[in-house]
């Protein structure tokens, strides 16, 4: 996946989490659902894209 297409399908799921969140709760199954959905999303990102910082260069 691209990382453009990673980053809409996240900045989507945001969204959606938010309306979820407004009009049913946080703790809904349907919010907790979807904030799982959004963790997923972004340790890819983060898996993909971001690198690791090494404390063993110095």
């Amino acid at each position: 996946m691209l990382k453009k297409e990673l980053m809409t399908l996240i900045e989507k799921k945001r969204a959606e989490l938010i309306q979820v969140a407004i009009s049913s709760g946080f703790t809904s199954s349907v919010a907790i659902r979807y904030s799982q959905e959004l963790d997923q999303l972004l340790n890819e990102y983060n898996r993909t894209y971001l690198q690791k910082v090494s404390t063993s260069s110095y």
